[in-house]
């Protein structure tokens, strides 16, 4: 329906979006899904280990990055040795640093189950050669149901009168929760690009979290004890020129998403909820709307500007080009019902009746996932929505102040505007 508005809005939209990513390359567009998807040869298994919290068989395959080119690596050292010159200026200017390459690192679990893919750079002093290090490239986001939660959740909050300029320059705190790790490329992207952002990570299987630390490039001085502190006492040197003024604000905790929502005392601003386990289903209890979960999720959010944002899928395989037409109907139909029961299901849980909020759907380009938003914003009057063009026409509309103010390599428009079905 949104088609339906001038035309020259329409132009001026995709004009300013256009223009905002010529800024930076996106080196994680999905043209270069094929480098990582696995599909053909040139990859190899660095980790490989069995989890007891039902994900099976975890593993990390490595695939060559194409970008950057080798050209740029320079650059990058260039931007390490002054670093370490700014954080050490009494000896650091003398260290000088290598960059050995660029790697895409994906996280599997029993076998054939993609969980996240990431970005890594692998880089070592010049002086210590064998002491390589692994850098996250907290500016890349490989698979496209991330920047719809991203973009989806960003301009939402930002429409639902918080100052999301204050806290991306880091003069306000933003308190974010994600459930559910993975490689941690969504926690890493969001603390570079809020400099205001506190993120608490919740991960319930400790084989996933070593992977991101030991071989996907995730800050280790991020990881958390029970007790809430830090388990190293302090970085190292090499953690200190790669993260400073990152992993301070990154809280990676050890822990069962409804123990640790039930034990906590923050209030939340966004909260962005990606847990499937290895046999790809979302648990129950974190989306039944009588469960302690979702119970003690509702105390903790934020109430005039809270926002959730759910990562959802089928739980059964819709692409299986084997299958006749009639089937895949039927299996997108069984998938709508899903994700729409979900979606009611968080919004009853989270707006209430009546409640002044807003809740919608959106699909994500090019993979079989669905993003779920629930807002406590002033989105809607004596229990009514206001108009749907409306809604979507003001979420466009910042979404573009979002991707200027915050840098995004991305345009964020084409995630929001993505089969926009508002949740009845």
């Amino acid at each position: 329906m949104w088609q339906r508005a001038g035309g020259s809005w329409r132009w001026n939209i995709r004009r300013l979006c256009t223009a905002a990513r010529r800024r930076i390359e996106d080196e994680g567009d999905w043209i270069y899904s094929s480098e990582w998807w696995g599909t053909g040869s040139g990859g190899y298994t660095v980790l490989r280990s069995t989890s007891d919290k039902g994900n099976g068989v975890v593993s990390v395959l490595a695939y060559p990055s194409s970008r950057p080119s080798k050209e740029r690596w320079p650059e990058m050292e260039r931007w390490l040795q002054q670093r370490c010159a700014d954080i050490y200026p009494s000896y650091g200017g003398n260290t000088r640093f290598k960059v050995l390459g660029y790697q895409w690192r994906t996280l599997r679990f029993n076998e054939d189950t993609r969980q996240s893919t990431v970005k890594v750079m692998a880089a070592c002093q010049e002086s210590e050669p064998g002491s390589v290090c692994y850098m996250q490239q907290a500016h890349c986001l490989a698979v496209p149901y991330l920047k719809s939660m991203v973009s989806t959740g960003l301009a939402t909050i930002a429409s639902s009168n918080y100052d999301l300029v204050s806290a991306a320059h880091g003069k306000k705190t933003m308190n974010i929760l994600c459930i559910g790790h993975g490689g941690g490329s969504l926690p890493l992207f969001l603390a570079s690009k809020i400099q205001g952002a506190i993120v608490h990570i919740v991960e319930i299987d400790p084989v996933v979290i070593s992977a991101s630390v030991q071989v996907m490039g995730f800050p280790c001085f991020s990881v958390m004890t029970p007790s809430g502190e830090r388990v190293m006492s302090k970085p190292n040197t090499m953690d200190e020129v790669l993260w400073k003024g990152t992993h301070e604000r990154l809280n990676l905790y050890e822990s069962d998403a409804e123990k640790f929502i039930l034990e906590s005392t923050n209030l939340y601003d966004l909260v962005f909820i990606d847990a499937y386990d290895g046999d790809d289903i979302f648990p129950r209890k974190l989306w039944d709307p009588d469960s302690l979960f979702v119970k003690a999720l509702s105390d903790q959010l934020h109430p005039k500007h809270g926002t959730v944002v759910v990562n959802l899928h089928s739980d059964s395989d819709i692409l299986n080009a084997t299958e006749s037409g009639s089937y895949i109907n039927q299996q997108l139909q069984q998938m709508g019902k899903y994700v729409s029961s979900i979606g009611r299901a968080y919004k009853d849980a989270l707006l209430g009746n009546g409640s002044s909020g807003l809740a919608y759907i959106v699909s994500a380009p090019w993979v079989c996932n669905s993003t779920l938003v629930v807002s406590r914003g002033p989105w809607c009057r004596k229990g009514y929505y206001y108009n749907r063009d409306l809604v979507l026409k003001t979420l466009i509309s910042k979404s573009l102040e979002v991707e200027l103010v915050l840098n995004l390599p991305f345009p964020c428009f084409q995630y929001i505007k993505r089969d926009f079905t508002l949740v009845d």
